[in-house]
């Protein structure tokens, strides 16, 4: 098996190269190396999900900060420490169901209690303290079952009850990584299936002989068309080419060969055609917990022409691409400078560029941002896999994925 701290040093260097690029990628590398991690991250016998929590912030610090544009990342370090977190507790609810500290009703189940072990005081205390302390399912099994467990006879058992106790503490150690490790091969699996569970909803939102708009490449985008092409839906698309990387080209290329019905517009054309179109469909990279959208650049051009037009401007994304963060918190990198090699050939325009003039300062200075930041109140709608949902719903989705512990990924100071 290779060495854990091997795979995530050839992960960092892949995500500070940008050999990884995209969400869908970013995401999915992301969740299969944090598996690694907690598949042979040592557990004590004690604090075990302490322990995993801190492996994994360790790890989600290094990734964050290798490349902290490709926010999925992130996003994927928060979801698998909640997702420890949440296997903790229901272990703990377990082990308190088991022990018979379930809160009841004194009249109802009266003759009920009389069957199991009374609890002595000290029990009962220590696993109040316990309660109110951060949940460890090792503190209840230590203080709670030497009181309540009925008394040994017997002296020469005492071997056999520790090593009983050590492969408890062993089997519960397995339990919880087994719990956590399925977890992430579940959300694996999300993100592998997000776009078909988007697609399926595409009849919903298509109908006959509208017209679309789009703006660059949008693999979700893509499939989300397709699929109500699929569905007998006849449509046509028209497609901003998304300088000056020029995507949209690629995916006319893509619609056409499915037999959509396509146009090319250049970026600057959106606000004479969008009286045209009855709705606007786009990609998104990442999703804030205001309900705002970082996209590719240009698109929040389209979504004002949409806002002044009254067309419906609706965003489709994967769950992972769901960040808690908001746009001013200072953890978030809302913007990537590409090279100018994208805008000017440098042979041509080398004379602009000469540093020499002005003390060194060069005449020409090229800027090329990645994305735009379009605000909730331009967005009509997100359709995710888990459905569609209004930008003041993203709130919802957060808590259902995230603890908010995790929103800041560093690691505990040892002070």
């Amino acid at each position: 098996m290779p060495d854990v701290q091997a795979l995530v040093g050839d992960f960092v260097l892949k995500l500070k190269r940008r050999k990884v690029e995209g969400s869908h990628a970013s995401a999915r590398q992301t969740a299969e190396l944090l598996r690694s991690v907690v598949s042979q991250q040592r557990l004590p016998h004690a604090g075990q999900a302490a322990v995993l929590i801190d492996a994994v912030r360790a790890v989600g610090e290094q990734l964050i900060a290798a490349n902290p544009v490709e926010l999925a990342v992130g996003n994927i370090v928060r979801r698998v420490l909640h997702i420890i977190r949440e296997e903790d507790l229901s272990s703990t609810t377990t082990a308190m169901e088991g022990l018979g500290l379930s809160v009841d009703s004194d009249d109802d189940n009266a003759g009920e209690h009389e069957d199991r072990p009374a609890l002595s005081a000290a029990a009962v205390a220590a696993a109040a303290r316990s309660a109110l302390r951060a949940p460890s399912l090792h503190t209840l099994l230590e203080d709670i079952p030497e009181s309540a467990a009925v008394p040994h006879s017997s002296s020469s058992g005492g071997d056999s009850e520790g090593k009983s106790k050590s492969a408890d503490k062993s089997l519960k150690s397995r339990k919880l990584k087994h719990g956590v490790i399925e977890a992430i091969n579940e959300l694996i699996q999300d993100i592998d299936t997000c776009h078909e569970q988007i697609s399926e909803q595409a009849v919903e939102h298509i109908h006959q002989n509208e017209v679309i708009l789009t703006l660059g490449r949008s693999r979700t985008v893509k499939k989300f068309l397709c699929a109500a092409k699929e569905k007998k839906r006849s449509f046509r698309v028209f497609v901003a080419e998304g300088a000056p990387r020029y995507q949209g080209h690629v995916l006319a290329k893509e619609l056409v060969t499915k037999g959509l019905q396509t146009t090319i517009i250049t970026d600057s054309a959106v606000f004479a055609m969008i009286s045209r179109v009855n709705m606007v469909i786009v990609g998104a990279h990442a999703i804030m917990a205001n309900g705002g959208v970082i996209a590719p650049v240009g698109l929040n051009m389209v979504a004002l022409a949409a806002r002044r037009h009254a067309v419906p401007f609706v965003v489709v994304a994967g769950s992972h691409k769901l960040c808690p963060l908001y746009p001013h918190n200072p953890e978030v990198l809302l913007n990537d400078l590409r090279s100018p090699a994208d805008l000017l050939d440098f042979d041509e325009f080398s004379d602009c560029m000469d540093f020499a003039s002005r003390g060194g300062s060069p005449l020409l200075h090229v800027v090329n941002p990645t994305f735009d930041y379009v605000p909730p109140n331009l967005v009509s709608l997100f359709i995710t896999d888990t459905g569609g949902h209004n930008p003041s719903y993203m709130y919802r989705l957060i808590a259902d994925y995230y603890s908010a512990d995790d929103f800041v990924v560093k690691r505990r100071s040892t002070s």
